[in-house]
């Protein structure tokens, strides 16, 4: 057999599997075994003879989930002396202004733990104290003690000299136990940022390290990659060594897949809507797929690359339930995969999946093409326990108010990412994925006043598909602190080396020189400002920071003179990728498979119901209607109406 590639996507409500075979693409699901996340992945390569050639790409959240649940090691930190409550202080600038009870998240690291070096390295790299060694063993003496599992070691101005650091390390080794460098995790300035990034690296160390070599063991000579939050891919060895390039491992290959998609259908602007079954994560790609670099992660900063993408706790797993006021709250709880929705057999609360099959818009069988049931009748007895008879006519407008919250929800997550930043929504395409997103994409574009919505072929694996379009990636910085002008010679000596490294890595991990691409950044900013602006390294890149500061800003000061803070450049190995070829125009009318009452603008209109795989190329429909498939439905309201592209995609425009 030849190779293949699988994309794996694990967490939320399913585990999406996607196969490249022949050029062809084939999905499915198994339910999420959220306890052992490794189960459900073995289950479903099961499906596949056990000496095939394949290569599995894994999106995780295992790091995710053991960050937000607070379930990590128990972590140590090394710092220099006097600064051992960084990560506690954080920084002056409050999330909340005028939140008089806005409380800090609590620091992965309990206060016993966090300890004093005596050491002092200058801004220059100039050692001011030689590391005090005697000190230093009475300190991994304490940690010797104190059953710690894993140590982070954040020095001040170790992104200048890491010759303490690398010291710290080499006295630690006899403990066994995994150590983080902040000189390798994140070696820039800011020691905040800098340490509460080494620290996140530290705490999801032996957790998933101890995951991800289970997962190989029982992949036998199968090889892994795992998604990182950049949207790359890298071997599973070294994301086991740094756990916090994998926080939203997952909603990155959405919007990888997305981006590509949406390329090579010519939506070259999109607004990505990634609804599934515990949350909704939205990005902002124009051209590109934005990254950034001042992420927080349930309230700690991260410091390291991720895809620029906002998530709220909105899913089809999301529960309905009265607040305190006795008004109607959807999320962020969900129901998760077990016990699940009300429908799917176990679960007991009201959730927007069960919302759904309530007003007619799930049909069973389409789901998971009728291979696992929905049972309707379980909702209104589970659904009686919210009151609902007080407050609500029926059980569906019970339901339609569950879907007005959500939508509500997911609406300001989309203006966060836009409106907030500048970007007009009407000048997008809302490009819809994940299992429930087909649902309420068509009234989340109608709030919004985006013109157009599309949803891909496979959306609920969409996920999974960006696993293997994904190409290996992998992100080097240098702190420098110097004036743009005239830097040359010190900018071209850190890049020959960040250039030398990436290379050297790419080339370890089996990528050939032709297939290996780099490119450089530079952040940049006017002396004194406290954030930069980061810019593609080019020859006149003063210029272009002047203009990107007038873009962002609204204003820009030619006669101030730039600082250069950062110089950063990425590297990627180019990997294989399914090719998406237009379809030929297909003549008459589409049939729908048949036609029924469906609870729509607050009441019951007859629906015409379309199969998906029925529709080909230049087939328009008229809503209201549902277009059910394997992995997902899609709603066509009234008013709006569907056609398919060249490439199968369902866009939805109002009529």
């Amino acid at each position: 057999m030849k190779n293949f590639r699988i994309g794996v996507d694990t967490g939320g409500t399913f585990t999406d599997f996607v196969v490249i075979r022949g050029g062809k693409i084939e999905i499915f699901k198994e339910l999420s075994t959220p306890q052992h996340p490794e189960e459900a992945i073995m289950k479903g390569l099961a499906r596949f003879e056990e000496d095939a050639a394949k290569e599995v790409i894994h999106g995780s959240t295992v790091a995710t989930n053991a960050l937000l649940e607070r379930k990590g090691a128990r972590t140590a930190l090394l710092t220099t002396e006097g600064f051992e409550d960084v990560i506690v202080i954080g920084r002056q600038t409050r999330r909340q202004l005028y939140n008089i009870f806005v409380t800090r998240p609590e620091p992965l690291v309990a206060d016993g733990l966090r300890l004093g070096v005596r050491e002092r390295v200058l801004y220059d790299g100039s050692v001011e104290l030689p590391l005090d060694r005697e000190h230093l063993r009475g300190l991994i003496d304490r940690i010797r003690g104190q059953n710690v599992e894993s140590v982070a070691v954040a020095l001040l101005y170790s992104f200048a000299n890491s010759a303490h650091e690398e010291q710290i390390l080499r006295e630690l080794l006899p403990l066994g136990i995994p150590v983080s460098l902040s000189s390798r995790v994140m070696p820039e300035y800011r020691e905040y940022e800098r340490t509460s990034t080494t620290v996140i690296n530290a705490y999801l160390g032996p957790l998933m390290g101890r995951y991800l070599h289970q997962l190989q063991a029982r992949l036998r000579n199968c090889p892994l990659r795992v998604m990182q939050s950049n949207g790359g891919a890298i071997q599973a060895e070294a994301a086991a060594a740094a756990p916090v390039r994998t926080i939203v491992s997952g909603p990155a290959g959405g919007v990888v897949g997305a981006f590509h998609v949406a390329q090579a259908s010519g939506y070259p602007g999109i607004i990505t809507f990634d609804m599934g079954g515990t949350s909704t994560d939205v990005s902002l790609c124009l051209d590109s797929i934005k990254v950034t670099h001042e992420s927080h992660v349930d309230g700690l900063p991260v410091g390291i690359p991720m895809i620029d993408i906002h998530t709220v706790g909105a899913g089809g797993g999301s529960i309905a339930q009265l607040d305190p006021g006795g008004a109607l709250k959807v999320g962020p709880e969900s129901a998760g995969a077990d016990p699940g929705p009300i429908c799917y057999g176990k679960g007991t609360q009201l959730t927007v999946t069960d919302a759904n099959v309530i007003l007619g818009r799930l049909l069973p069988r389409f789901f998971l093409g009728g291979a696992m049931p929905l049972l309707v009748d379980r909702i209104e007895p589970s659904a009686r326990r919210l009151d609902w008879a007080r407050q609500w006519k029926s059980l569906e407008d019970l339901a339609q108010g569950a879907i007005d919250v959500v939508n509500n929800n997911m609406e300001q997550a989309v203006r966060l990412i836009s409106v907030e930043r500048g970007y007009d929504p009407r000048d997008f395409t809302l490009f819809c994925f994940g299992g429930a997103g087909g649902l309420h994409a068509a009234a989340l574009a109608g709030g919004l006043g985006i013109p157009r919505v599309v949803v891909p072929r496979f959306p609920g694996a969409l996920s999974a598909l960006g696993l293997i379009l994904a190409d290996a990636r992998k992100d080097y910085s240098r702190t420098l602190l110097i004036n743009a002008e005239g830097s040359d010679s010190k900018l071209r000596k850190a890049l020959e080396e960040l250039h030398r490294l990436g290379m050297a890595e790419l080339q370890t991990e089996g990528f050939r020189k032709s297939e290996i691409q780099s490119a450089d950044f530079v952040d940049l900013r006017y002396r004194g400002q406290s954030y930069e602006l980061t810019i593609p390294l080019v020859r006149n890149f003063v210029e272009q920071f002047h203009a990107v500061h007038e873009r962002r800003y609204g204003y820009s000061n030619p006669d101030s003179p730039v600082e250069l803070v950062n110089v950063r450049t990425t590297f990627s190995g180019r990997t294989p990728k399914p090719k998406f070829g237009k379809s030929p125009k297909q003549r008459g009318k589409p049939q729908p498979v048949e036609s029924r009452p469906v609870w729509i603008d607050r009441k019951r209109v007859k629906t015409a119901i379309y199969d998906r795989e029925t529709l080909g190329h230049g087939h328009t429909i008229r809503g209201p209607a549902i277009i059910g498939e394997y992995s997902s439905t899609t709603l066509v309201p009234p008013g709006f109406r569907c056609s398919v592209d060249a490439y199968l995609n369902l866009v939805l425009e109002a009529s």
